[in-house]
């Protein structure tokens, strides 16, 4: 247990599971109050209940974050019932790789509703509660896609990529208002969708594995604690980044692989 974040009342979109559940462990056992978000029932509430039971806060309700009501109604609880909004982090997103033109018009708006609009609506009715406080941290998931082109994702890249534009203009508009927003970009992640597509590929973990400049898959604690980072006070001077954590991967430049260290003279 720790005290980076000892006080502070957070909101996670999609806590439910993966880097969300991650974020809200981390965040509680970092002193936060989490209000537990997810779509499912089920899970939101076993989350919130592993953190009480290891001597945390949170507590869990289920939303629909691409519903601007319900989104508002997350936040008015958490305002009502705990007193204070000091951190959302807009989590819940995702997509499955599709060529773009079989991407049907109902997919389309179902991958810019979940990964874009949400965002957009969680900001916004944060936004009403802190600029009240004068105080207040927005986070945002967004994804390597959004900063790099990724075959057969490029509506999911599109809508990422808006989050990193939207981070950086609440960061400019509502700085001065002691509100900040930041993004963080996940690279390749060990979920277990990701590995079982891995699995169907021809020595697919190693070899993709070896394309990471340290060398292995990210996981879901990674982003947690670079997310504690930027919803603490350490990061009061942070404001408008999109963080990469992504073991390098947004560092390299595509290049024939070279064997051996280069030497000088």
């Amino acid at each position: 247990m720790g005290n980076r974040l000892a006080g502070k009342i957070a909101i996670i979109t999609g806590a439910g599971s993966g880097i969300g559940a991650a974020g809200a462990r981390l965040f509680a056992g970092q002193g936060a109050t989490v209000v537990v978000n997810d779509v499912r029932a089920d899970t939101a509430r076993a989350v919130a209940a592993e953190i009480v039971a290891a001597g945390g806060r949170a507590v869990d309700h289920v939303a629909d974050v691409t519903k601007p009501d319900e989104v508002d109604e997350l936040v008015a609880r958490t305002r009502r019932d705990l007193g204070r909004l000091d951190v959302f982090w807009s989590n819940a997103g995702g997509a499955v790789p599709e060529p773009t033109e079989s991407v049907s018009l109902a997919e389309y708006q179902r991958l810019i509703a979940l990964n874009l609009d949400s965002v957009f609506y969680g900001t916004q009715s944060a936004l009403r509660v802190m600029l009240e406080q004068q105080s207040g941290s927005i986070l945002m998931t967004t994804s390597g896609a959004g900063l790099r082109a990724v075959r057969h994702l490029a509506v999911y890249g599109m809508a990422k990529a808006g989050v990193i534009s939207l981070a950086r203009s609440i960061a400019a508009d509502y700085g001065r208002f002691g509100i900040r927003a930041n993004a963080i970009s996940p690279g390749p992640m060990a979920t277990p969708q990701f590995l079982a597509w891995l699995a169907t590929v021809r020595d697919g973990l190693r070899r993709f594995e070896a394309q990471v400049p340290v060398g292995r898959l990210g996981t879901p604690e990674d982003i947690a604690h670079a997310a504690v980072f930027l919803a603490s006070d350490e990061a009061s001077f942070v404001n408008g980044v999109t963080l990469p954590v992504d073991g390098g991967v947004h560092a390299v430049f595509a290049a024939p692989p070279v064997e051996g260290t280069a030497k000088s003279d």
